[in-house]
């Protein structure tokens, strides 16, 4: 680490701290040539997520929204709420640690319908019926005949 006063390359550690409730570290240096004292921090470097909607507009990733849309689905159902803000943080988890730093919307709704058809199946289909956006009747049927049937989405 290169010293903020007089430039030199070669500084040493003499304290090191956890820091913002341990999301950080901090470290006390010493410059071996001028012996001056600095602070740095170390932090998770940590990129914001991008969901890419349908119409390919661009927003912030909000783990809020998608516990908002598991609770509507599991309104009057015996369903813990602990559970679904579980669920959400484990969207929010696996999103991260992927790769990319942008996920669509279609894949956060998929991700939140297989959580939810293996919680409570009458949930699911509510979830279905507002994110699959069903034309008709019959195509909420199908949807339906496929839960039944242990079929796939």
């Amino acid at each position: 680490m290169r010293c903020p006063f007089c430039g030199n390359e070669n500084t040493r550690v003499i304290d090191t701290r956890a820091a913002e409730d341990g999301f950080a570290i901090k470290r006390r240096r010493e410059c071996e040539n001028c012996s001056k004292r600095f602070t740095t921090y170390e932090r998770l470097d940590d990129r914001p997520l991008i969901v890419v909607k349908k119409d390919g507009s661009k927003q912030l990733f909000d783990k809020h929204k998608i516990y908002t849309g598991l609770l509507k689905a599991c309104e009057k159902r015996p369903i813990a709420e602990s559970k679904l803000l579980e669920i959400a943080e484990e969207i929010e988890r696996e999103l991260k640690n992927r790769l990319e730093q942008e996920v669509t919307s279609l894949e956060i709704g998929e991700m939140v319908m297989s959580r939810l058809k293996k919680l409570d199946e009458v949930a699911y289909v509510r979830f279905a019926s507002v994110y699959r956006q069903f034309k008709d009747v019959n195509s909420f049927l199908e949807e339906l005949k496929k839960l039944l049937n242990g079929g796939e989405n």
